[in-house]
């Protein structure tokens, strides 16, 4: 890669250049992101994962760019226009508009006033005003009356059209006015139709706004732009057109010279319709987009965080657990699973209203818990949720099978889907939605690999932001997330499997294949027999894939087979077997780091070998617990400001995080009240908070009309 781009990624990333390029070769060496943060720390200087993904962004978007150069110096070279300083601009270019604005004279266009005045052999007059080679421009335009152009005035019209194009296609030009745009505010006003129309009356705060662009939140910006979309909002920037014409006409005079008062008044003419007629609504859409770049980016990375959080929940783990899917009128669907998450049965009860088959229900769930050995419950938390939980815990279950709450957000979507229906064949959706609420207890990570993150109920704006970008973010999450982790070869699902790094959705349905034919794996070298499965993937996937019960220990463990040969020589130094070894903190102890730096395993690797085998395999997820809502809050009429409730936070965005207090409606802690003990000032609410934590809110108001709960962050 090209040392500019290198420099320009070391910049923009905050790591040094030398660690930009050797991620950059790892990457051409077909490195993955969780390969090269976990196992490559001596070449990277331990960058990482973040700073990884970030820098593999840049690399894409950079090898495009050269893509696009190729295809810009083509097209100028084919027009003759190519000269080689013109080529060492554009090769030289790291950012977009730089670039677009190098190629704009040059790029194809449709018919334009400035093309139809060249058409009527008007160019040579409009090159001698230009370069201020003539003093009185109508006695020059004279000249030019003949043929398709009436008069001098025409002739001046039709020079003016091209000089009007030429400045505005002048990147020094462009350039100094979108300083000056970004430096303005963005105004929006109501249009007719947002006047007039119902649904535009959520936009209402938006009908008369005004805020300097460089500190519109990213939220304010996205529903703006929305509201444009859908026709009720017009916006635009207010830079003043007379001082940027005289910006216009400067930089003008400053290039060639001061004309004489006649042509002076024929450029600034020009200029002023350049301005208003192609400046200024091509560079509001270009510093707008950029803007709006810049929220897609805020917003993505807030909506990556959450689905972070979420996908690393605290699981209960192989528990044997009861789902049910809750309901009032169609009864609550209960699915048995047994400890790997497998459909063992399924049934309906109707404990609410209409039916109220109390007695009924409770001997059905009692029997159930016994039958199939239940360990723990989880109960969706849509429709008759609370409802189901008090019922639930006033069956009389053993005291050692808990209780939970689960999120149903994107269910239903699963429960329809083609992997649904690849997994329960025989079973409609009802029961599937029922499995994905017991799976998401059992190991959340697992269970919501299977689900499109953008119908996870996180987020913000997630439709409105760039979808390309918004996909790469979300798949590095899950990347990350996945491999964090760890993934038991021997019972991951293909949709689990083909996040492990370097693996993939084909490789994925291979090692299943196998897994099946060959009944399981009893070591990471067995890998190498999956078909399709070489030398390079076996690299990038194995110290992420856990074996329990290998004859290896190391097998179950994060240490990645290139390093067995360290640990064996730690535990033999110690007197020890590698088994022996692996879990004894004692014996871990005992080991000088530095005596094991060799070749390319440097003292981080080493650092790391020894605290996996201090606690080999360790999950770095927390553990699950129990909670249960206030129980005099029904409804919204029961709450009243000052009253201090259990909430769960169900997702976190820049202006702050909504909260579950066990009504219909969430209630919404805004970042002006995320002052917690011991900070000052106001925080970033996904800096203080994290999805699904549990925590003590006030009530602050109550809009009982639009059903709005306003709250304060207590602890």
């Amino acid at each position: 890669m090209k040392q500019i781009y290198i420099d320009f990624i070391s910049r923009k990333v905050g790591v040094k250049a030398w660690q930009a390029e050797s991620c950059i070769q790892l990457f051409e060496e077909g490195g993955t992101i969780p390969f090269i943060s976990r196992y490559r720390k001596e070449r990277t200087g331990g960058l990482d994962d973040v700073a990884v993904a970030e820098i593999r962004h840049w690399y894409d978007v950079f090898g495009e760019m050269d893509k696009r150069k190729e295809s810009i110096l083509s097209t100028i070279e084919s027009q003759g226009k190519l000269t080689g300083e013109l080529k060492e601009k554009i090769e030289a270019c790291v950012v977009t508009s730089e670039l677009e604005d190098l190629y704009l004279p040059f790029r194809p266009k449709r018919r334009t006033r400035a093309t139809v005045a060249k058409e009527k052999g008007l160019e040579p007059l409009a090159d001698m005003m230009f370069e201020v080679k003539v003093s009185d421009p109508e006695a020059a335009a004279a000249g030019f009356v003949k043929g398709d152009v009436t008069s001098v005035e025409e002739a001046l019209a039709g020079a003016r059209d091209i000089i009007a194009e030429r400045l505005s296609e002048t990147a020094s030009i462009r350039e100094n006015l979108r300083g000056i745009f970004r430096a303005r505010h963005i105004v929006s006003a109501a249009t007719k139709a947002g006047k007039s129309s119902p649904d535009a009356a959520k936009y209402r705060s938006y009908f008369q706004f005004s805020m300097p662009l460089s500190r519109i939140p990213a939220h304010n910006l996205l529903a703006i732009l929305r509201a444009v979309n859908e026709g009720f909002l017009s916006v635009r920037i207010d830079a003043d057109p007379e001082r940027c014409g005289k910006k216009i006409y400067y930089d003008f005079c400053q290039e060639h010279r001061y004309p004489s008062e006649k042509l002076g008044r024929e450029i600034r003419a020009a200029v002023d319709d350049a301005f208003s007629r192609l400046l200024e609504p091509s560079l509001t859409n270009e510093v707008i987009r950029e803007a709006k770049e810049k929220a897609d980016i805020e917003s993505i990375n807030v909506f990556g965080e959450n689905l972070g959080q979420l996908l690393l929940s605290p699981p209960v783990g192989q528990k044997r657990t009861m789902a049910i899917d809750p309901g009032f009128r169609n009864g609550c669907k209960i699915a048995c699973l047994d400890e790997n998450g497998n459909l063992l049965h399924h049934t309906i009860i109707f404990p609410h209203p209409p039916q109220s088959e109390k007695v009924k229900s409770i001997m059905a769930i009692g029997s159930m818990v016994e039958d199939y050995g239940i360990e723990a419950i989880a109960i969706g938390n849509g429709t008759a949720s609370r409802e189901t939980v008090e019922f639930v815990r006033r069956v009389g279950l053993p005291e050692d099978v808990k209780v939970f709450t689960v999120s149903e957000d994107g269910a239903s979507i699963y429960s329809a889907s083609e992997v649904a229906r690849e997994e329960f064949p025989d079973e409609d959706v009802t029961v599937r939605g029922a499995v994905s609420i017991g799976r998401r207890l059992m190991d959340p990570l697992a269970e919501l690999v299977k689900i499109d993150p953008k119908s996870l109920g996180i987020g913000q704006y997630q439709h409105d932001v760039d979808q390309a970008l918004l996909r790469e973010k979300l798949d590095n999450v899950v990347l990350i997330c996945v491999n964090k982790v760890g993934v038991n070869l021997n019972t991951a699902s293909p949709y689990l499997l083909r996040y492990v790094s370097g693996i993939g959705p084909t490789l994925a349905s291979a090692i299943v294949e196998y897994r099946s034919s060959c009944g399981g794996f009893t070591s990471r070298e067995q890998l190498l027999k999956v078909p399709r499965l070489g030398a390079k993937t076996f690299e990038q996937c194995a110290g992420f894939l856990r074996i329990p019960g290998s004859d290896n220990p190391l097998d179950n463990s994060a240490v990645h087979p290139e390093s067995y040969h360290i640990v064996d020589r730690m535990a033999r130094n110690l007197g020890v077997t590698a088994r022996e070894l692996v879990g004894n903190r004692e014996l871990c102890g005992k080991i000088v780091p530095q005596d094991y730096v060799e070749g390319d395993f440097g003292l981080p690797t080493v650092n790391d070998i020894i605290a996996e085998l201090m606690k080999p395999g360790r999950d770095p997820r927390e553990v699950a617990s129990e909670f249960e809502f206030a129980d005099d809050i029904r409804s919204i009429d029961d709450l009243h400001p000052g009253m201090e409730l259990p909430g769960i936070v169900t997702n976190i965005t820049n202006f702050g995080a909504f909260v579950d207090i066990g009504l219909h409606e969430n209630g919404l802690i805004h970042v002006s009240q995320m002052r917690v003990p011991g900070q000052r000032g106001q925080v970033i609410p996904s800096k203080v908070l994290k999805l699904h934590q549990q925590v003590t809110v006030s009530v602050l108001d109550v809009d009982l009309e639009r059903g709005r709960i306003s709250l304060r962050l207590l602890r």
